[in-house]
Order: structure tokens, then sequence, then C-alpha cells
């Protein structure tokens, strides 16, 4: 009788609950959306819907500021609320509402206009994670921007109206160490193998094993010997051209010794090593956008408020000053393999990765101490985590709103030749604004109104384009469309746009994946998205 197959080991609870985006950004990614505090600027139809995308992973906890009452307006595109809700407190209504979808999650609420917090509350908005503003005036936006960014708080300001949508994320500067690239190739090191792993290599001649050992040594102590040979014959370099390459493929292709039958069989692990070669075979060098990271300003003259991401990548920097490569990743592809050879191979990849991440770590730790920061400022796994990640560091450095929204030049030209770009709804948005700053009212939002509001929404928008020495000129469709939303949310369109900025939200607080920089736009008319950097 077969015996039971093992057990498999219990999940936790949490684990259960989350256990599709724990394989998305792992247990330390969630640790840190646990510990994060967002704010969010008016409990709007996007506004919620961006908050519940974020509720839903287990956020730490969340505040909605919001003065307002909830409307029918507010019913008719508010998938939270209900007509029971009318004449209540918006941001309470929303609240209590949005912490019913998950227990974990602690939520609060200010029912005051956020002008009033901001000239009330000193230093209010410097106690979260990232600050998200949606509908918010003009008036209001760019003095909290200008706070914000002096204060190194990430802002999302996003807007929906009628079938647009809008996202717009200033941050001052935001770094990532897993930005998880669509495609990564082994790190196998086979140009230049480190002592333990050359001698471990050098020890198996493939070409004389038995049937039985062919089939079970590793594809990648397989292509190191015909590397090798190949190397031998073409002066120690590399093959590079695919020409070159084919004729490392086909010495693979041409090794099986014939059987009784007269057959060449070329094993499973053979084959894999012929994969190889267009993956794994080329000289390790030190990636230009990486190097531009250790040669950034912020890496070499470090000082007390330094990030810990600066401080490891100037430990990083010695190390690849003195080795003139990234550390080893310390990981191995699945490979056709007995049990024993595998294993072998994978802990002569492990024991480099963990060497050099811990004289990293011991570098790092160095340089914290000489700046007269505390001792645990970074971890061991913290430095394990980065030097694994190396060649996947990525740094964003965005531009403020308010210098966006008081800038007197704009270079849209480029953008606008084009009939289909998406920028001409930056340039009406812009215009929306101001009409809402200078009219206290969206426009055509009384239908007595529309066409009046046509004609000043036009006005503004030309004397911008005019300020930014553009002389292109909307279409009048364009603009009358617009006017026609009457500043109404449709909330299909704001759950689409929540999704998409609350997955931003979610990158900037588990520093995984490159976040939008910086401006994004839907039309959800033509099922079109764009994005922009402003």
């Amino acid at each position: 009788m077969s015996s039971p197959s093992p057990k498999s080991p219990e999940q936790s609870d949490k684990s259960k609950k989350y256990d599709r985006q724990l394989r998305l950004w792992g247990d330390h990614g969630q640790k840190f959306l646990e510990n994060s505090k967002i704010c969010l600027i008016n409990a709007t139809a996007l506004g919620t819907e961006i908050l519940k995308s974020l509720v839903l992973p287990g956020i730490g906890s969340f505040t909605i500021v919001d003065g307002e009452k909830v409307s029918e307006e507010d019913i008719g595109s508010n998938f939270f609320l209900e007509n029971d809700s009318i004449g209540l407190s918006r941001a309470q209504v929303a609240t209590q509402c949005l912490l019913e979808l998950n227990p974990d999650v602690r939520g609060d609420y200010i029912d005051e206009s956020p002008e009033h917090v901001m000239s009330h509350t000193q230093d209010f908005f410097n106690n979260f994670t990232v600050v998200i503003a949606s509908a918010l005036p003009e008036k209001t936006l760019i003095p909290l921007s200008r706070y914000l960014w002096d204060a190194q708080v990430p802002l999302l300001v996003c807007r929906s109206i009628g079938f647009l949508g809008y996202i717009r994320l200033q941050v001052k500067e935001h770094t990532v160490i897993e930005s998880h690239p669509d495609s990564e190739n082994p790190d196998i090191r086979l140009d230049k193998p480190w002592p333990a792993l050359k001698e471990y290599l050098d020890s198996i001649n493939v070409a004389t094993l038995d049937q039985r050992a062919r089939s079970q040594v590793p594809a990648v102590v397989i292509l190191y010997y015909y590397l090798s040979k190949y190397k031998e014959f073409h002066e120690g370099n590399l093959p590079k051209t695919r020409e070159q390459k084919n004729i490392l493929k086909k010495m693979i292709r041409d090794s099986p010794i014939p059987d009784e039958n007269g057959l060449k069989i070329l094993e499973e692990n053979f084959e894999e090593a012929i994969h190889f070669v267009n993956t794994c075979i080329h000289p390790q060098t030190v990636p230009s956008n990486i190097q531009a990271l250790l040669n950034d300003d912020s890496c070499i003259n470090l000082t007390q408020n330094s990030s810990p991401f600066w401080i490891m990548c100037a430990a990083l920097r010695e190390l690849v000053q003195a080795n003139g490569t990234l550390p080893v990743k310390g990981s191995l592809p699945d490979m056709a393999a007995d049990t024993n050879s595998y294993i072998t191979l994978q802990q002569l990849y492990h024991k480099q990765a963990q060497s050099q991440a811990e004289a990293v770590y011991r570098r790092a730790s160095q340089i914290a101490r000489n700046l007269g920061l505390p001792q645990d400022v970074i971890t061991e796994n913290e430095v394990k985590l980065f030097c694994k990640h190396a060649s996947e560091l990525h740094v964003v450095r965005g531009s403020c709103i308010a210098d966006e929204y008081e800038r007197t030049s704009l270079d849209l030209s480029s953008y606008l030749e084009d009939p289909d770009s998406l920028m001409f709804y930056y340039i009406i948005l812009r215009g929306l604004e101001r009409f809402i700053s200078e009219f206290n009212t969206y426009p055509g939002q009384f239908d007595d109104q529309v066409e009046p509001d046509v004609l000043k929404l036009k006005g503004i928008i030309s004397k911008l384009l005019s300020e930014w020495s553009c002389s292109h000129v909307l279409r009048d469709e364009r603009v009358h469309e617009v006017c026609r939303y009457g500043g109404a949310e449709l909330h299909s369109v704001s759950a689409i746009l929540g999704g998409c900025a609350a997955h931003e939200v979610i990158k900037l607080i588990t520093h995984q994946y490159k976040p939008l920089n910086n401006a994004f736009f839907y039309d959800a008319i033509t099922s079109n998205s764009a994005t922009f950097c402003l």
C-alpha cells in the first residue's frame, strides 16, 4: 500500500486571508502595508473606491477628511452611500462602510473641510504614509502640494468627471528595491565563476560520464563544460553573436554517444543547457542604470538624513568597485538533475550570495555608525533583500504639483501634434479647475447654463494656452463634452480609476514595482489610457 502524501504546513488565518497578495509582495511587503497610514481628502465616489482597494488588502489605518454632507448626487455615484445617508456627514458614513470590509483595518474621520484642517492643525498631514486628494480645488491643492513636498509625504491627486479620469502622483524621491521586471535571466556567472564554483565545475568532466550520470548532471555544469571547450578554440572569448552561440549549441547537441541502435538521444538536462545558451552566456557588467545610482550624489555624499537605501547603496558601491560585479542573487532555476547534484550546486550559489550580503551589511552598519545613526537603522534582512535585487534598484524623483500649476510655460506642443493624444484632457482639466476656482461651481452643473459655461471654459482654456505659449486650439466638441458632464461622477469610471490609483499607492507603501511617473489619463469613451511626465 502506498504511503500517504506529506501534509502541507498549516497556513495561519492571516496567510489564508491574504494569500494571493502575499504572492505578489511577500510578507515584508504586507508588513509595510499593515504599518501604513492613509489620508483621504474628500470621500467622493473615486476617493472611496481607492480606499476600498486599500482596505481590502489590509492597510494599517485611514483617516477621511471631508466637510461635505451626503447629497443626492453622492447617492447616484457612490456605491457605499444609500438614501438614508442623505444629510449625514459624508466622511462618517464612508468611514463606517469601509470599516465593514476588513476588521483588521482602523479608520477615523474628520468632519471638516481640508482648508480648515490645514489652517488649524499644524503638521497634521506629516503623520501619513500617503495622502490622497480627490476632486480638490486648485486654491487648496497648491498649498497642500507645497506643504507635502517639503514634508516629503507622497501625494496622489485624482479626479473623475463623466467619462474622464485623471491621476497625478507627486513624490519627491521614492526608492524601489524590488521592481519585479517582466523578464529576468538566471544569474549563474559562468563567464567568471568565483573560486569555489570554478573548482566544483572543473571537477566534472561531462564527456567521460556514463549514460546514467549524464542524465543527472545539472544543465549549468554541462553548459560550463562546453563553454570552456568553446573558449579554447576562440581565444578565450565568450560567444556573442547568434552565429557564435549556434556553434556552442551544436557542440552540446552533438555530444551524445550513439546507443546500440546508432541513435543519439539528447537528455532533458542537455536540452536545458542549450536553452541556457541564449539567456546565461554574457559577460557580467553593472547595468548603466545601476551604475548611475552608485555614482549619484546621494550615494557618495551621505549625511545623517540619508535613508537606509542610500547607505546600502554606498556599501554596495564599494563591493562593486572591488569585484567589478553586483552580488550574486543566490538562486538557481529548476533544472533536471539528481537531488544531490542540484543541492550541491545550489548551496554554492547560496553561500556566495550570503557571504557578499554579509560584507555589504557589515560595511553599511559601519557607515551608519560613522554618521551617528542608531545601530538598528539597517537590518541584516534588509541588506539580504537589497543585494538579491541589486540589479532591479530604481529611484523616482518627481516634480511638485504646485510648481506645475504656477509655471508660466509648459511645453505641450509635441504632445498635441498627435490628434489622438490624451494630453488635451490635461488642458481641459486645468481649465476645469480654474473655472471651479473662479465661479465656485462645475461648468454645466445647471442645465440652463451649459452653453454660457462652454464659452467661459473656452475662454479660460485659451488664456491657459496663451500663458503656456501654445498656439494649439482645442476642438469645441471636447470642451462641450466636459461641460455636459456637469461635474457628475460615473461609478463605473471611478471604480476603474480607483483600482489603478490604489495600485500606485500600494507601490509607494511597499517600495515594490515602479510607480507612475507622474500623470495618468483614462478616456472611458474609447477605453484608452496614457501616461505623461509633466
